[in-house]
């Protein structure tokens, strides 16, 4: 019997390739689950195959590919002599097709390892635990395959730090990356041979009326870095990658470098090296305690030639004070600890919001809740001086704005961290920003490359220093391997 399938030739192209891992990820309108589910179809009626199904939640049969399975044998191949059951599809050569849930029964993941063909559904809700299991699970099984579609999320989350973020250069320059285990590929409305009138006219209504940020999620398959009521917007700090290539844009101002101390455990310690408005370095570091996280950034900032050291002393940070200066002893390092609880900076001050020029001015202790609020609205506002000035051609002073260098190796992660940090609802009409406690119920990571970042506004005085120096010899042992974006 002649079988037509029509494809589109990027995901025709990827289940054909001979790696185990197949990663197809992009936005609305690529036709990825259609296109993937009509060639696992295929491969059902022509090769026999079992068809292992995965999401990481599945309730019902209602959240599985099921539907997909059956459109392509109704009405896309209008096959005949299939059985199709409740809860699975049977090729009449015996080939079938089964659904699980990874989050309920992580084990049923290793089941693959049973079946040549496996499809992760929607997996970037997918969680550490579920690729742990299942990448071994594919690799000792000869022949096997599975396929990953996906439309990313956060950068920070597990499938993308996994599958999309080492390889992001090479998927911004190629939208392909490939090696002896992966074939990634990008596919998005472009790619869509059927792609007709009415999807245009959609996509193009969200194009000039939904927030950017969110419009290139949906459509364009990129991260969504933001949470709601993100005190940062993506654009924001996409504008400020390289802005001090301007020739214009003078390297003056204090080196400083800040650290956000954490001690053995899950939370990672971070690290800020920033020369006037010029970020030029922020790291992390996984392993060690925290003296030996002290000892990381007190030596960096010795090697950079700092003029101040800033730290959060607002936890376990507040005993590192006679550590530091035993480490600084002969260096002239002015040495500053960081209390975000504590109220804000020149309390009776006056502070004029950036985004609404409306809104009255208030004093700082009117305006923030504490000092952490209020750096990180310092943050914010350079941020965005920073985009008027990049996407707008609005004049802003150098001194208010601020650039990202593009060496800085953990910038995806950085993205990720700075652009989830929520405004927190205050009874007071204070700006507050959300406490990590209340972040990690949320199931958003510990910004410690952020919260360093932070910290380094807190330094006002200015000095002129011409000698910019980037270290390459202090790195942090198993520091994240996060590639950059532009």
């Amino acid at each position: 019997m002649k079988r037509e399938l029509k494809i589109n030739h990027k995901i025709w192209v990827a289940i054909n390739k001979p790696q185990p891992v197949i990663v197809i990820i992009g936005g609305r309108g690529s036709g990825k689950s259609i296109g993937v589910g009509d060639v696992l179809t295929f491969e059902m009626d022509t090769k026999a195959y079992d068809i292992y199904c995965l999401r990481e939640f599945q309730d019902s049969l209602s959240d599985s590919v099921h539907k997909v399975f059956k459109g392509s044998i109704n009405d896309r191949m209008k096959l005949e002599g299939w059985d199709i059951q409740q809860n699975t599809v049977i090729a009449p050569n015996g080939a079938s097709t089964t659904y699980k849930g990874a989050n309920r029964n992580p084990d049923s993941v290793q089941s693959a390892q049973g079946y040549l063909r496996s499809w992760f559904e929607e997996a970037h809700r997918a969680s550490q635990e579920s690729i742990d299991k299942l990448l071994p699970t594919i690799i000792r099984n000869p022949g096997a395959k599975c396929i990953f579609t996906a439309n990313p999320q956060s950068s920070g989350d597990p499938f993308s730090q996994r599958f999309i973020v080492p390889y992001q250069a090479e998927l911004d320059k190629h939208g392909v990356y490939e090696d002896s285990l992966h074939y990634i590929v990008m596919i998005n409305w472009r790619d869509n041979p059927w792609w007709n009138e009415e999807q245009e006219a959609l996509r193009q209504w969200d194009y000039d009326n939904i927030d950017r940020a969110k419009y290139d999620w949906m459509w364009e398959g990129k991260f969504l870095d933001t949470v709601d009521n993100s005190i940062i917007k993506p654009e924001w700090f996409d504008a400020c990658i390289d802005a001090h290539l301007n020739p214009d844009w003078k390297i003056t101002g204090k080196k400083v470098v800040s650290h956000d101390p954490s001690d053995t455990g899950n939370d990672n310690k971070g690290l800020c090296y920033r020369h006037g408005s010029l970020v030029l370095d922020i790291q992390e570091k996984e392993l060690g305690d925290i003296s030996d996280g002290c000892d990381w950034a007190t030596g960096y900032a010795i090697n950079v030639g700092a003029d101040e050291f800033i730290w959060d002393g607002d936890g376990m940070g507040i005993g590192l004070r006679r550590q530091i200066s035993d480490n600084f002893t002969g260096k002239k390092i002015v040495q500053s600890i960081f209390k975000g609880s504590e109220g804000a900076t020149n309390p009776d001050s006056m502070y004029d919001p950036i985004e609404n020029s409306s809104a009255p001015s208030r004093t700082n202790k009117q305006t923030f809740k504490n000092k952490r609020s209020q750096m990180y609205t310092r943050l914010a506002d350079r941020m965005y001086k920073t985009y008027r000035n990049i996407a707008h051609n609005e004049y802003n002073d150098v001194d208010d704005m601020i650039s990202l260098s593009s060496n800085i190796e953990g910038m995806q992660a950085l993205r990720s961290e700075v652009c989830r940090i929520p405004k927190k609802d205050n009874g007071n009409g204070l700006i507050q920003i959300m406490s990590k406690i209340d972040m990690a119920k949320l199931k958003i990571e510990s910004p410690n490359m952020a919260d360093s970042l932070m910290m380094s506004m807190a330094i006002e005085d200015k000095i002129i220093s011409n000698d910019v120096h980037i270290p390459q010899t202090i790195r942090p042992v198993g520091q994240r391997n996060a590639n950059r974006r532009h």
